[in-house]
């Protein structure tokens, strides 16, 4: 049985060689100190006061600053929002803000929906909104639901349109909003969690509050004691990191880490090794991005930057903005012209609007963007041109229509070959979408981009990913040759996409990149491998297996406040055969995250493969109770009753999933089948065909179709389909023998 897995969990190569990348020693490494796991003392960092003395320039831009301001104590001097008894209601909870000797509080519904009074600890950003941060007792920091709008200056709601009740993951005195987990790592200096998962409560450190100038340049200590004894004769040494001699890409890696949506490797962050030792971004993917890679959620600027021609022109973060005040450079098209010619691009003939308006800003036509958290407006980083066309095919969205919000895409692209032609390049979305959006030719898509060094790195990465949603033994031997792709985050996704297929058979492949240069790489491989016991592991990959083996164990405990942390200790044990252990993880997941039907979806399944049905149905009928509009629950749940050979009960649940999903394929082919596994033509018939309407060529849909004109004994309709078949998919050897076995029935 496969079963689906889901985690919570984020440039140009000139050369097409295909080469086996450099696999290292981790021993090795681990001693000469390049990637060490070694924690920085508290007192390696001096604080900004230290810095400002020789570095007074930088110092009065960063003063003040996002990065200055990221967190502080809640005082009268810190504390934008109104305290003085104002009181705000939302989703039917009404909180109130007040002060008592001098602190500050707010009443409102805790963890056990009850109004409790919570002290404000910490303020927590300063624009375009400000929140507040209360402590639990369990060493939990909670971010308030309800924010500061420091522009309207009026509270509201983050999520204003989100019912969320007290019990859920989601509610700000729980996972969701938790600083610990989810904001600190970013916001302060030098940060350790230290969760401790037998009582689920943290004793969290850092050395400086705020995002210091030692967040991003490293301990300062070992830097003064070499300038007080070197004086005029210092000279760097890599004493500090992000300095002017950092390379464009490089000064974008080490940006990444707070600027990107990622999951975590690494115990904590401690200026070794790159952003691929301690974090891995999440990819292009449905939900996250649009299918063209434009930004959907939440995915904080990273993931697009890698998109684009700039990063893949050494164009880094610090051309545009002030590090230190986080200021643009420049104001207006300005900022563009410092290295596109304004006499070309700032201009009616290429913009094709009245000058210094709206639509003549660059910005407006090439980095469109969306509100998140309420009122925050954050630009696209992958500076793409419009596309109308790929609206068109993919339903992404694009600048035109979103200015012109009268008009249609239809309008859009019209007037966009009206004016600049038919785009000259392909862009890698026309490779990638297709796959995501389940093209039933997108895997030879997936393919060629994943191909094709010239296409960003983060677009073969996420192609490679999207490839475990056609496999087959065709598709896992190509996906297999990029275990050995230069890129260390396309071989990152190759496991990923590989573990998603979940066989046996291709576990050796994994090996060798138990000594990745990369961590996340390696931590990885070893989930890919965990199908293998330690006497399986020959000799010559032992010592790595044993290294790799501690890295894996610290990266469970670093997300084992997590749901989806846990739930990867479960697929370990699965892997492993261990079944009860599996539940027990799955069912620990569902203690942090009691709505996260994912998990439950797989803890269901699990129920069924160790013969507890009756648990797996109650899981199944608990989704279905929290999530009603969940197509996914009534598929597996139908599947779980057909294999009971519950076939009525199945096709009930399997005709709610068509009814809350009637776009997916597959909803129809099971459904289809169901209703032959009871005898009725008619209905099996009438399902495969409306199937069909919305994808005419799909194989599946196609081939039983088929195969009920050759059971009802109408071999020549058969025979028809079969060759249709053949001709679309023209590799594929089973259609080749199917239909050579029609040919024998007349």
């Amino acid at each position: 049985m496969r079963v689906s897995f889901f985690f919570l969990t984020l440039l140009v190569c000139f050369s097409c060689k295909k080469e086996k990348p450099e696999y290292v020693d981790i021993q090795k490494i681990n001693k000469n100190g390049v990637i060490s796991t070694d924690k920085i003392p508290d007192n390696h960092f001096l604080g900004d006061q230290a810095c400002a003395s020789c570095h007074q320039e930088q110092f009065k831009d960063w003063k003040g600053s996002h990065h200055d301001k990221a967190m502080q104590v809640a005082s009268a001097t810190t504390v934008l929002g109104d305290f003085n008894n104002s009181s705000f209601k939302s989703q039917g909870i009404t909180s109130r803000f007040f002060k008592k000797d001098s602190l500050f509080f707010i009443n409102t519904e805790g963890r056990d929906g009850r109004y409790h009074d919570f002290k404000i600890e910490y303020t927590f950003g300063v624009e375009p909104l400000q929140q507040y941060i209360v402590k639990f007792p369990d060493g939990h920091y909670q971010c308030l639901r309800t924010a500061w709008d420091t522009e309207k200056n009026k509270w509201f709601d983050l999520y204003p349109d989100f019912k969320v009740v007290h019990s859920e993951w989601l509610h700000w005195s729980r996972g969701g909003l938790n600083w610990n987990n989810m904001c600190a790592d970013c916001h302060s200096t030098n940060v350790r969690k230290n969760y401790n998962i037998d009582t689920h409560s943290y004793e969290t450190k850092y050395a400086l509050i705020n995002v210091s100038c030692e967040a991003c340049h490293g301990p300062g200590k070992a830097h003064v004691e070499r300038v007080e004894k070197l004086g005029d004769s210092y000279k760097s040494n890599g004493d500090l990191k992000m300095t002017l001699g950092t390379t464009p890409k490089d000064l974008v890696d080490q940006c990444a880490r707070c600027h990107v949506r990622r999951e975590q490797f690494s115990e904590f962050y401690n200026f070794e090794g790159t952003f691929l030792d301690h974090y891995f971004p999440q990819l292009i993917a449905n939900n996250l991005y649009h299918p063209d890679g434009q930004i959907l959620d939440e995915v904080y600027v990273y993931g697009s930057f890698l998109q684009s021609k700039m990063y893949q022109n050494n164009v880094t973060c610090t051309n545009c903005h002030n590090p230190h005040s986080l200021k643009l450079r420049f104001e207006g098209n300005q900022l563009c012209a410092q290295c596109h010619e304004p006499k070309t691009y700032d201009t009616t003939m290429h913009h094709f609007h009245t000058d210094n308006s709206e639509g003549s800003k660059c910005i407006n036509c090439h980095m469109t963007g969306k509100i998140y958290m309420g009122n925050d407006y954050r630009r696209d980083h992958s500076f793409r041109i419009p596309r109308p066309d790929l609206s068109l095919k993919y339903g992404s969205p694009n600048a035109c229509t979103q200015c012109h919000s009268d008009k249609d895409d239809e309008w859009a692209w019209e007037n966009y070959k009206e004016t600049h032609g038919e785009p000259a390049d392909k862009h890698f979305s026309e490779l990638l979408a297709p796959g995501l959006k389940g093209d039933p030719h997108g895997f030879e898509k997936l393919y060629e981009l994943s191909s094709d060094t010239i296409y960003p790195e983060i677009a073969r990465a996420s192609a490679v990913r999207s490839m475990s949603n056609y496999y087959d033994d065709v598709a896992v031997t190509k996906m297999l040759s990029f275990l050995n792709d230069e890129s260390a985050l396309v071989r990152g996704a190759t496991i990923d996409a590989l573990n998603d297929v979940n066989s046996s058979n291709y576990l050796n492949n994994f090996l060798p990149l138990l000594n990745d240069e990369k961590r996340t790489v390696r931590i990885k491989a070893f989930l890919a491998i965990a199908g293998l016991n330690k006497l399986q592991i020959p000799e010559t990959y032992k010592a790595a297996y044993e290294n790799v083996e501690k890295e894996f164990n610290t990266h469970l405990e670093v997300t084992a406040d997590f749901s989806g942390g846990r739930a990867k200790k479960a697929l370990f044990y699965l892997k492993q055969g261990d079944v009860n252990n599996a539940i027990l993880w799955y069912e620990k997941a569902l203690e942090v995250d009691d709505r996260n039907n994912m998990i439950r979806t797989n803890l269901a399944n699990l129920y069924y493969q160790n013969k507890e049905q009756l648990k797996a149905e109650e899981a199944f009928k608990l989704i279905i109770e929290q999530e009603p509009d969940y197509a996914q629950t009534y598929y597996s749940y139908a599947l779980l009753l057909a294999e009971q050979n519950r076939v009525q009960e199945a096709i009930v649940q399997m005709q709610l999933a068509v009814k809350y999903m009637p776009d997916n394929i597959r909803f129809y082919y099971n459904l289809s089948l169901l209703y032959d596994k009871l005898g009725d033509f008619k209905k099996a018939e009438s399902t495969v065909i409306e199937g069909l309407k919305l994808v005419p060529q799909n194989d599946s849909l196609l081939y039983i179709l088929s195969y009920l004109y050759q059971k009802e004994g109408q071999v020549k309709k058969a025979k028809n389909i079969a060759k249709q078949l053949m001709q679309l998919y023209p590799n594929n050897q089973q259609y080749l023998s199917y239909y050579n076995r029609l040919n024998t029935l007349e």
